[in-house]
């Protein structure tokens, strides 16, 4: 599962790193200070011991050294200490750690240990408080950051919230606010009376089109019927309102179809629908169209399934699938084949323009061919359907082969 990554989260995670990225860089800071001041406390210390313990040693002098402090010289080095390179160095012995100066004189070689050097005590007590102010700084940044998130976060949570309980215009919150929140409600006020205002205008376009289309278009079927039911042997007459008839019956679905279209799929009810049934009557109704034309027309049902949707737009997504196959198939033929999930629409024309399938896979159209006639606004209107309807469209094209459609009814599918 992908993790949510809140806005709030990120400004906590943030001044957290920010804590820590410090922290890391003064830390580093603060150690190379410790260690030079280290070389200047210890390292000369064993130095300035050595350069006054080694003329007296020489002298026959007693070599009186400090508390913590030893000297040796030529054979009173210890047998651990004898092999040791000039320079400082740290030993750790019984679990207490020593620093060994080691050098040569004119009389030989020498070591001066320091048993009891305050500073790696100092040391310790300063990594302890780097170490404890660091702690505290990160939870300090961690509290500011929540601080500073909240700040931020909150009325942007507030407008979101009224945003998705669709709060009224003037009930907005942060609308008085003088910064980049109150920029951004007053921006999501604007939009949403722009949605609102389009939203009338295409309710107030559906209704009209609804009562102005359609009273006139059932005018016309009835008097297309009559008109042929009266027209008696007058074969031209027949054939003109028969032509007036299907014209009006073709405008109507189509009508039907827009206005299916224009609501939100969740307000449509979806019945359950066979697709063998919706296959055999657009079949039966574009079957007119072949009349004359060396093609086959046949339908292949091997397994029959139910989706949940209205048959209107089922119809109209096959018919004109169908239409086009036939209007654009010179011979040969055109198969519908029925097997669940799928509805194939397979002819042997000469294939779609690159532009039209380009369009109808969603992919870049040249715009020189937007406006190009032909198929096109069929084939838009089936690609409409399928997002509607929730189903796949995928289309194979081969010039001068034919053009193959499958449609997946996966999402709407109940049962075959």
């Amino acid at each position: 599962m992908k993790k949510i990554e809140s806005l709030h989260r990120r400004i906590v995670v943030a001044f957290v790193k920010l804590a820590v990225g410090s922290c890391l860089f003064f830390g580093i800071l603060a150690a190379m200070t410790v260690e030079g001041i280290e070389y200047l406390l210890v390292d000369e210390r064993l130095a300035n011991v050595a350069s006054w313990a080694s003329p007296r040693h020489a002298a026959r002098i007693p070599v009186d050294m400090p508390a913590g402090l030893v000297y040796y010289h030529g054979e009173e080095i210890p047998d651990f200490l004898r092999g040791v390179p000039d320079g400082v160095h740290e030993f750790f012995i019984d679990n207490k750690e020593l620093h060994v100066l080691s050098g040569q004189d004119a009389a030989g070689r020498y070591i001066v240990v320091d048993h009891a050097s305050e500073y790696d005590k100092i040391e310790l007590v300063v990594y302890s408080m780097m170490a404890i102010a660091c702690l505290g700084f990160i939870m300090f940044s961690l509290y500011l950051g929540r601080v500073v998130a909240g700040g931020i976060v909150t009325p942007i949570t507030a407008l979101s919230a009224a945003v998705r309980q669709e709060v009224a215009v003037h009930d907005m919150p942060m609308l008085d606010r003088q910064d980049e929140i109150g920029g951004l409600a007053r921006a999501f006020v604007a939009r949403t009376e722009t949605l609102k205002r389009f939203w009338d205008r295409e309710r107030f376009f559906t209704g009209d089109v609804s009562h102005e289309l359609r009273t006139p278009l059932t005018v016309i079927i009835g008097a297309a019927e009559i008109i042929q039911m009266n027209m008696g042997n007058q074969i031209l007459q027949q054939e003109a309102a028969e032509r007036i008839l299907r014209t009006a019956n073709e405008a109507a679905e189509s009508i039907t179809v827009l206005l299916l279209l224009a609501r939100s799929p969740e307000s449509i009810d979806a019945p359950e629908t066979s697709m063998s049934d919706v296959v055999q009557n657009e079949l039966n109704k574009h079957r007119p169209l072949l009349d004359g034309k060396p093609i086959i027309l046949e339908s292949i049902v091997q397994d029959d399934f139910l989706v949940l949707a209205r048959q209107e737009l089922l119809s109209a997504i096959v018919g004109n699938l169908i239409r086009n196959a036939c209007l654009y198939t010179t011979q040969g033929t055109v198969k519908v084949k029925v097997q669940s999930p799928y509805i194939v629409v397979e002819d042997t024309g000469s294939g779609l323009p690159d532009f039209l399938r380009a369009r109808l896979m969603k992919e870049s159209v040249n715009e020189e061919h937007t406006g190009a006639a032909g198929t096109g606004l069929g084939l838009s209107l089936v690609s409409r359907i399928c997002d509607h309807l929730g189903v796949h469209l995928h289309v194979v094209s081969h010039p001068d082969r034919g053009t193959v459609f499958h449609i997946d009814f996966s999402s709407v599918l109940t049962k075959s």
